[in-house]
């Protein structure tokens, strides 16, 4: 599992390190795992250019060590200093290893065409221009620096892309963009949280010796992580005590959603799946998914609300909103999406997954809170965790805030003795199409019913629902269909890890 831990826990292992190594060992174990990164991405030892952008923190300091290593080993060497002072030790050893330094701050630009060309004739660029001590955006002389990268130069960030809130939850575009941020020590929530993720590129984290402790501020569920979190049937098992998910889902105007849902809860391994619908998505049930079990019974969860339209006042449509009111009522976990989302109304007393897209969560919010203003979905999306919390609140259930980075968020996420946030960022881009949150819900649905909490069960299933729109069809487009198909075999894939290590 990757843990993001927030800066003032960071700050604190930083001192508790510092108070016990000598002046500057701290810094000379980061250069030198980030110069060890540059010179992989650069192919090894040689004459490729690298430019630093230095400013005055110390991760500029980081970054010129790094980039005096670099040159040493015969790379073409530029500083391209962005503040009126910069480390100078740093600074120094850059200069002793043949590194060219040039000034860009504004007014004492020694030649704007000269750090224009080398720019744009960099290899590698590697930002030490603010770091978790830095504020949100750039100022426009920085970005008109940036501006003058090649497309084709390798950005690598020195513990978070300059720019970007190293919360993770102020969105900006006046940022750096890196293909890859090294960072030291542990992950910050700038690198795993929705309104940063994009601008971090790959990640990696260097181990410079220091020890954080306290709980964690984010955390993403891995692919190792899978083999101990999924529910695995013993010899003593049955259906019954692997987990019944009843399942209300579908309506004569949506009846894909049901098949999708009860399609990827039997995927997914639920001892049972009962149905209960309309006479059409019933009809499409029976016929395509023999193993469920149509109507009512005893069920350990229930997914209420894929394919339920609420609004919908014929006879089949009340029928089908009694359902899912029932179930929610039932005092059983609940995984409760699309159209059942607005059956909710007061904070839940029983184990709760709501799986809200923006649009949703906007609309709940508006509706729970009341206010005079509604809360748009631009407005969820420009501070998605903020909202979720605000939701996970109101409403005393864990969040599913489904997006390119899909966030859970429990109820206690924003106390500081409360559960770490989860973010997962596992789905390719062609997940975003009609009838994949119906089959997420069933896989979710599925891992409740087992007994997992609403946090793991949220977590663990986009982990998987990404893998399984990534297997259905590598690098293309996918039905959602064939997500929920090939998740038996992206499960039994994950759980063999374990046992072939054991």
């Amino acid at each position: 599992m990757i843990r993001a831990y927030a800066v003032p826990a960071v700050r604190k292992a930083e001192a508790a390190a510092l108070a016990e190594l000598d002046e500057g060992e701290l810094m000379s174990r980061a250069a030198s795992g980030l110069a060890a990164v540059a010179s992989a991405r650069l192919g090894g030892p040689g004459g490729r250019r690298v430019v630093a952008m230095v400013g005055a923190g110390n991760n500029g300091g980081d970054a010129l060590y790094a980039l005096a290593s670099l040159a040493r080993d015969g790379a073409t060497a530029v500083v391209l200093t962005v503040a009126g002072s910069v480390h100078e030790g740093g600074l120094r050893a850059a200069r002793e290893a043949g590194a060219l330094v040039l000034d860009a701050v504004e007014g004492q630009a020694d030649s704007a065409s000269a750090v224009s060309s080398t720019l744009r004739e960099a290899d590698l660029v590697i930002d030490g221009i603010v770091g978790i001590g830095g504020h949100p955006g750039l100022s426009p002389r920085i970005e008109a620096l940036l501006a003058e990268v090649s497309d084709s130069a390798y950005v690598l960030a020195v513990d978070l892309p300059s720019g970007t809130d190293p919360d993770g939850e102020v969105p900006t575009q006046s940022c750096v963009f890196a293909d890859e941020t090294v960072t030291f020590i542990a992950a910050k929530p700038v690198h795993l949280l929705p309104a940063s993720e994009p601008a971090v590129g790959r990640l990696t984290v260097v181990d410079i010796g220091v020890r954080i402790g306290g709980a964690a501020a984010v955390e993403r569920v891995t692919a190792g992580d899978v083999a101990w979190l999924w529910p695995r049937p013993g010899p003593a098992d049955d259906k019954y005590s692997r987990g019944v998910l009843g399942i209300v889902a579908g309506g004569e105007k949506y009846t894909g959603a049901a098949l999708l849902a009860v399609t990827s809860a039997v995927c997914s391994g639920a001892g049972m799946v009962r149905y209960v619908g309309p006479p059409t998505p019933t009809l499409l049930v029976r016929s395509q998914v023999p193993e469920a079990v149509i109507g009512q019974g005893q069920v350990q969860a229930w997914l209420i609300g894929p394919g339920v339209d609420a609004a919908d006042e014929s006879a089949d449509g009340r029928a089908q909103r009694s359902a899912a009111q029932s179930a929610l009522d039932s005092g059983l976990p609940c995984v409760v999406d699309a159209g059942a989302l607005d059956l909710v109304v007061e904070p839940r007393s029983t184990p709760t997954l709501l799986t809200p897209h923006a649009g949703e969560l906007a609309t709940m919010l508006s509706r729970l809170e009341a206010s005079q203003v509604a809360v748009g979905r631009s407005t969820v999306a420009g501070a998605p965790l903020a909202h979720a919390r605000r939701l996970a609140d109101l409403t005393n259930s864990t969040v599913m805030l489904k997006g390119a980075t899909t966030l859970v968020v429990s109820p206690d996420s924003a106390d500081s003795a409360g559960l770490a946030v989860r973010s997962q960022a596992d789905a390719p881009a062609w997940l975003a199409t009609a009838g994949s949150g119906d089959v997420l819900a069933g896989l979710a649905g599925t891992l409740l019913a087992s007994g997992l909490t609403p946090l793991d069960a949220g977590s663990l299933a986009a982990l998987v629902h990404g893998l399984a729109a990534d297997a259905a069809n590598p690098g293309g487009p996918v039905r959602a269909s064939e997500v929920a198909q090939a998740i038996p075999g992206v499960v039994a894939t994950l759980l063999v890890r374990r046992d072939t290590r054991s």
